[in-house]
């Protein structure tokens, strides 16, 4: 990834998000940090900006990061984010499909309604498709384009059916089910859009504490938003000869969870 690559980060104002916000443009990138709510995403930047002039030493050095208002369930917030990238930038090197909600956590499966479980693919799956098929002329125009949808390994239909797997008894479902539909989309789209050089690949960050997942009944672990954020980071700039419509993480590149 050259210096000066550009990258939006949807639900970039917190958690994991927010670290590969971080992650890219400490490596040199321009990164919109996509965000519903203008206030959050804006303390967002100016949060990660001064702890970056803080932590510089080099006097006025610092992350371009940019907030743009984005909300993947607003075809026309969507829109007008792209629009603003295009002005400013031109062009878009790196798409992270970050957004994502759990509405479910803690009912059994029995319990779901169609309600919960359009809202959960509101944003987890149609935002997806929402926010790719807006970017695609940006990523058209990169040199390297690359795009990563975040996944979960409570996605894996592998995992799921086997009884002896952990993941197996931990799935929800409206966020399972709707993170395997995100795994289909990431192959269709990884294969047709290969002729265009655009990687896309799926990322779980394993199972790190959020809000999302707070009430969430199963340990979760003492993973970091650091730790999370690794593996799309990675993805994120690969290089010429990297992977395509492959599922990764958490903890390493070369670790391929199952479809």
């Amino acid at each position: 990834m050259n210096a000066n690559n550009v990258a939006l980060v949807t639900g970039g104002n917190k958690s994991i998000g927010r670290e590969i916000v971080r992650r890219l443009a400490r490596q040199g990138l321009t990164v919109y940090l996509g965000a519903r709510d203008p206030e959050r995403g804006r303390s967002a930047v100016e949060g990660l900006t001064r702890e970056s002039a803080e932590e510089s030493a080099l006097p006025g050095v610092g992350l371009d990061i940019r907030f743009v208002r984005l909300d993947v369930t607003d075809a026309e917030s969507v829109e007008a984010a792209v629009t603003t990238i295009e002005t400013e930038a031109g062009r878009l090197d790196v798409l992270v499909n970050n957004a994502g909600i759990m509405a479910e956590w803690g009912a059994r499966a029995t319990e779901v309604t169609a309600s919960q479980l359009r809202a959960v693919y509101e944003v987890n799956v149609f935002g997806v498709v929402t926010v790719t098929s807006a970017c695609l002329p940006l990523l058209r125009r990169s040199r390297d384009p690359r795009i990563v949808n975040m996944s979960s390994g409570l996605a894996s239909l592998t995992l799921l059916s086997d009884a002896t797997s952990p993941l197996s008894n931990r799935a929800s479902l409206g966020y399972s089910s709707s993170k395997a539909a995100l795994n289909a989309l990431t192959l269709i789209y990884a294969n047709a859009l290969r002729a265009d050089g655009i990687k896309v690949n799926a990322a779980s960050p394993g199972l790190v504490p959020t809000d999302q997942n707070a009430a969430a009944t199963f340990p979760r672990g003492e993973r970091t938003t650091a730790d999370g954020a690794a593996v799309p980071v990675l993805l994120a700039t690969l290089p010429a000869d990297g992977p395509t419509g492959t599922f990764r993480g958490p903890d390493a590149l070369d670790e391929i969870i199952p479809w």
